[in-house]
C-alpha cells in the first residue's frame, strides 16, 4: 500500500529538480502527486515512487537516471532519481560507509 512520501524526501527531490530545462520542471510537477510505493530491503532511506498519472503529464523524453548527486562533507553519499516512462519511480540513496543511509540529509549539503 502507497505511503505519503516524507517530508525530507519530498525536500530531497525539490532540490534535486530544481533548474529550468523541461524534464526538471516535469519531474517537479510530479512530486503532489507521489507517493512511496516499496522501500529498500538494507534499510536505507531510498523508495520506489509511484505517481498519479492521472493527475500530471509524464516527463520529455530524457537519460535514466534523471538526476544524480552527491552530498558534501560529511555525508559521504550520492542520491538518484530515476524514472519509469518519464514518471518518477525511484528515489535512491547510496553510501561508501559500512552502514546504510537511513535518513536523508539535509538537502543544502547536495552537490550537483
Amino acid at each position: 500500500m502507497a505511503e505519503p512520501l516524507s517530508p525530507e524526501a519530498t525536500a530531497t527531490l525539490r532540490a534535486l529538480l530544481t533548474g529550468p530545462d523541461p524534464v526538471s520542471r516535469a519531474l517537479l510537477a510530479q512530486v503532489p502527486h507521489t507517493r512511496v510505493a516499496g522501500r529498500c530491503g538494507c534499510g536505507c532511506a531510498t523508495v520506489d515512487l509511484e505517481v498519479d498519472r492521472t493527475a500530471v503529464a509524464p516527463a520529455p523524453p530524457h537519460d535514466n537516471p534523471a538526476v544524480e548527486a552527491g552530498y558534501t562533507d560529511p555525508h559521504w553519499a550520492g542520491v538518484i532519481v530515476c524514472t519509469e516512462d518519464g514518471y518518477l519511480s525511484l528515489l535512491e540513496i547510496y553510501s561508501v560507509a559500512d552502514e546504510p543511509m537511513t535518513t536523508w540529509p539535509d538537502p543544502h549539503f547536495i552537490e550537483r
